[in-house]
């Protein structure tokens, strides 16, 4: 977009400010990019004492920029047209071109050492923290540094809220920013400027967020074929069972512009028989969640062919009748043994949402502040026979929340017997889902069955939520 020269000579002069030159040394560089005119007519121009030719101009500006892009690359003085670079060698761009291309054919491990460079290129510090499995703790990708509670530090409120957090005074202060897939939390970037530029600076912030954002995707899909990350964020050993089952998860947190998922399951190290799968598209939002109900390798197995038939099904698009018959004959096929479980679907046109259920009931609603419990009647047979199954609908309302669980969740009881309960979900349900991220809800009501329990579960707890009309918690980062 053009700039008219008052507006240029104003940004200019606010970056020569910065730029730790005196009028000479800008003329000199000036100079050698071929500019006509001499020193006392710069100063008269930085003075705005005269006025200069557009051409005179951007060659002015080049030469601040080429400084200001030795400094950091954050402050930029306008030209008068659009100028095109080539492969970027300085600046926040830079950092993140060559944060991509250092990622190429590089094994997990080493993008720490990656996101060092590309800190560095723009006047960072930086450290990573990645989320442990079961959302506890924060754990640094390099050894030198100790581990951070998610619930009691700056760092883990940042995690939590999906947002910035910034602490100590000027010359010390750090930031602290969200670690994002997506919309998937994995960690925690930690930045300080080594250049004294003032965290709460929205450039700085947003340098961050594109480093946070291209770091994420980068740790998601170098953990698909290498294992040096993820073993940080494992802090206890996963039997073959849970590994098996784990594997087959989708991503805890996805959303679109208008639809938010989020879903959890606990114990994270342990998890033999709860798994939920979920598709987002531009006009409909799939989902499901299964329960084989018991910790037996039969169970497992159970469990994971039950994911696999509803997402075959679902991905040759297929009703959801047919998708409920593909899980109750693949389940059937392996001659014992039955899965409870909801499959269903949102039309976002239409606000319809449609479930199918089997052993257990149906999603539950949390509306304007109550969420029902469901109906005491026998809900209809697991899956895994040949029975003859019934599509329920209902309508949404903007502000609802659809709300899934399995049975390990109201199951749960403390060491005098007493479970969790529908009350206790409810209660925490009420409490967490509208002053929260959704994944943040879903985060802590886990964390609530499970200290019901005393860290201690006696079957698997998953919950699911959909927020099917956007999420009014979001924050810039998420």
């Amino acid at each position: 977009m053009a700039t008219t020269e008052e507006e240029q000579r104003h940004r200019l002069v606010q970056c020569f400010a910065r730029a730790d030159l005196t009028v000479e040394q800008l003329w000199i560089r000036y100079f050698a990019l071929g500019g006509a005119m001499d020193l006392f007519e710069l100063d008269a121009y930085l003075n705005a004492a005269m006025s200069l030719p557009g051409v005179q101009r951007d060659m002015l500006a080049h030469a601040l920029n080429e400084r200001l892009d030795e400094l950091i690359g954050r402050d930029r003085v306008p030209y008068t047209r659009t100028i095109r670079q080539a492969h970027p060698v300085s600046g926040p761009l830079a950092a993140l071109v060559d944060l991509l291309e250092g990622a190429h054919r590089a094994p997990p491990e080493r993008l720490p050492s990656l996101m060092d460079a590309a800190g560095r290129s723009l006047g960072l510090r930086v450290g990573v923290y990645l989320a442990d499995y079961a959302q506890q703790t924060l754990l640094p990708v390099r050894g030198d540094r100790g581990s951070i509670d998610i619930d009691s530090t700056p760092a883990g409120q940042a995690f939590r809220r999906g947002d910035v957090v910034i602490t100590g005074e000027a010359g010390d202060a750090r930031l602290w920013a969200p670690l994002l897939d997506g919309v998937e939390r994995l960690g925690v970037l930690e930045a300080e400027p080594t250049d004294g530029t003032d965290p709460h600076d929205p450039i700085l912030r947003d340098q961050c967020r594109w480093l946070a954002y291209l770091f994420g995707h980068l740790v998601t899909i170098t953990t698909k074929y290498g294992d040096g990350l993820d073993r940080v964020r494992r802090r206890e050993h996963r039997g073959p069972l849970t590994e098996l089952l784990w594997t087959a998860l989708p991503p805890l947190t996805a959303a679109t512009e208008t639809v938010t998922i989020a879903a959890a399951t606990e114990p994270a190290y342990d998890v033999t028989s709860d798994v939920f799968d979920y598709a987002l598209s531009e006009t409909a939002v799939s989902f499901a969640i299964f329960d084989a109900g018991t910790h037996e390798p039969a169970g497992t197995l159970a469990a994971a062919v039950a994911l696999s038939a509803y997402r075959a099904a679902r991905r040759d698009g297929r009703e959801l009748d047919d998708q409920a018959r593909a899980v109750d004959e693949a389940v059937g096929s392996l001659g014992g043994g039955t899965v409870c479980g909801v499959i269903g679907r949102f039309d976002v046109a239409t606000g319809r949402l449609a479930h199918v259920a089997a052993g257990h009931h149906g999603p539950v609603l949390l509306r304007d502040g109550t969420m029902n419990e469901p109906p005491a009647d026998c809900p209809a047979p697991p899956f895994g026979g040949p029975v003859e199954r019934s599509t329920a609908e209902q309508q949404l309302r903007r502000s609802d929340v659809v709300v899934l669980y399995t049975d390990g969740v109201t199951g749960a009881r403390d060491p005098d017997g007493h479970a969790f309960g529908f009350a206790g979900l409810a209660r925490v349900a009420r409490r967490e889902v509208p002053a929260r991220l959704l994944p943040e809800a879903v985060r802590r009501i886990t964390q609530a069955v499970l200290a019901h329990g005393k860290g201690s579960l006696a079957d698997d707890a998953s919950v699911l939520l959909l927020r099917p009309f956007g999420d009014g918690r979001s924050s810039e980062w998420f």
